[in-house]
C-alpha cells in the first residue's frame, strides 16, 4: 500500500487532473489523501452560499472513495502573496501524511495559484515522487511523460464526481465529452482505452523498494 497525496489548489482541480487515477488508487487499496487549498468563496455565484464548494468537493471526493478531504481557506488568486503560509501548510501535511507519491499542477500551468502550488509542492516534498497533472485550458504546453491507465469504471467515477460541482457545470472542461475525449486520447498514446497523463516533476526510487 502506498500513501498518495493529491494537492488541489482549488476545489475540483484534483478531480479534473487525476480523478480517474484517484478512483483506481482507492480501488487498489492505497491510502489516498486529498487537500484543497482554497474553496474559492470569492468566485462562487452570488445566488449560492459562499461555502457551497466545500459541500461540492466533499460529495465529489466521496464518489472517488475519499471520505474526508482536507480543506483550507486561502483566498483564490492570492496564492503568490500567501506563498510562505502555503509552504507551511504543505510541510505540515508532509510530516503528518508522509506520502510516497504527490500529485500537483504541472510546471506548464499558467494560473497564478496553480503555479505557486506547484513551486511550493516541490519545496515541501523533496523526498517524494511528484507528478504534475494535466489541465489543458491552463497549459501552454504539456509533457506527457507518465501515464496511468484507466478502465470504464474509473472514468465513470471521475465523470460522476465532476457532476457534483453544480456551480461549475457551465465550464466546457467539465463536460462528459471533454473528459472522455481526453481520456481516450491519452489512452491511445499507450495503446489502452483510457488513461490520464502526467508530467514527471520528480521521480524518487529508493533502495529496497
Amino acid at each position: 500500500m502506498k500513501k498518495i497525496l493529491i494537492i488541489s489548489p482549488h476545489t475540483d482541480d484534483g478531480e479534473l487532473g487525476c480523478g480517474g487515477a484517484i478512483a483506481r488508487f482507492v480501488e487498489e487499496g492505497n491510502d489516498v489523501s486529498y487537500v484543497a487549498l482554497s474553496s474559492c468563496e470569492k468566485s462562487v455565484p452570488k445566488e449560492c452560499p459562499p461555502d457551497i464548494l466545500k459541500t461540492e468537493v466533499k460529495r465529489a471526493t466521496k464518489v472517488l472513495g475519499i471520505d474526508e478531504p482536507i480543506l483550507y481557506g486561502f483566498d483564490v488568486r492570492e496564492f503568490p502573496r500567501l506563498r510562505q503560509e502555503i509552504l507551511d501548510v504543505l510541510i505540515s501535511l508532509k510530516n503528518e501524511i508522509k506520502p510516497d507519491l504527490v500529485f500537483t499542477p504541472s510546471t506548464y500551468d499558467t494560473h497564478q495559484d496553480h503555479k505557486t502550488t506547484r513551486e511550493e509542492t516541490l519545496r515541501a516534498f523533496k523526498q517524494c515522487t511528484i507528478l504534475g497533472y494535466e489541465q489543458p485550458w491552463n497549459n501552454i504546453t504539456f509533457n506527457t511523460l507518465a501515464f496511468i491507465s484507466l478502465n470504464e469504471e474509473h472514468l465513470e467515477k471521475k465523470i460522476e464526481a465532476l457532476k457534483c460541482y453544480e456551480t461549475q457545470k457551465d465550464r466546457s472542461y467539465l463536460s462528459d465529452n471533454f473528459i472522455r475525449g481526453l481520456a481516450l486520447t491519452r489512452g491511445t498514446q499507450i495503446e489502452e482505452k483510457y488513461a490520464e497523463a502526467f508530467e514527471v516533476i520528480k521521480w524518487v526510487m529508493r533502495l529496497g523498494v
